[in-house]
């Protein structure tokens, strides 16, 4: 056996496996796919600092995942070589919010079932998915969590903030106290009624009241 006879055996058999129509449908269909979940995870991200180039991993990852698959499934040995390979991989990337893991999840799966042939599968499944994320992901509108943060004087000007807040807001809940001498921090998880923000300038402005800061955060708290 000639080199020529092994290169042909080989290489050649192998480009010939997929072709460039199957090739180019599963490609277009992963980026098309992948621009909805793009989408969808603009649409309903929910942290403090949106990143645009996460949402443009979630394209790439459903192309590559299809590419993987497509060259899987047309040999047995670079499949095998392919998990061997995919097996000494380490991330090192935290992921920070829990939604993340599954648009990179929905990513892959799409990728897969796109490179297995399930077309339908994979756009109506990602449809639905779609839909039920943006239903019910980001569905906080006017009652999103604050966190304010207030300094005192003392015992009876903690009160009397205290009691503005629970006048004020939908809900009221003490999160954390701070108690120096002379000077007391206080943070509260506040729901707001409205979207108006102005009593914040109000309860700066109390007697016995050094400071007052309203923040915006996603529900989590760590004390």
């Amino acid at each position: 056996m000639t080199f020529q006879d092994i290169f042909k055996s080989s290489f050649v058999e192998n480009v010939e496996a997929i072709s460039v129509l199957d090739m180019a449908l599963a490609m277009v269909l992963a980026f098309g796919v992948g621009l909805f979940i793009f989408f969808i995870y603009k649409k309903t991200y929910a942290g403090v600092m949106y990143s645009s180039g996460f949402g443009v991993t979630l394209i790439a990852l459903t192309m590559i995942t299809t590419l993987v698959i497509l060259a899987v499934t047309s040999n047995v040995v670079l499949s095998l070589g392919m998990v061997g390979a995919l097996s000494i991989v380490r991330f090192r990337t935290a992921i920070k919010e829990p939604m993340d893991i599954a648009f990179l999840f929905w990513a892959i799966a799409v990728g897969i079932v796109l490179a297995a042939g399930m077309i339908q599968l994979a756009v109506f499944g990602s449809l639905f998915i779609g839909v039920i994320l943006f239903l019910f992901a980001n569905r906080k509108e006017m009652t999103n969590p604050y966190i304010v943060v207030l300094t005192c004087d003392g015992q009876k000007s903690e009160n009397k903030a205290r009691e503005y807040l629970v006048k004020h807001t939908k809900r009221c809940s003490i999160k954390s106290k701070t108690a120096q001498k002379g000077r007391i921090e206080l943070t509260c998880e506040v729901r707001l009624r409205e979207s108006d923000t102005d009593f914040i300038n109000e309860l700066s402005e109390m007697d016995g009241v050094e400071s007052a800061v309203l923040v915006s955060y996603n529900g989590d708290y760590m004390s």
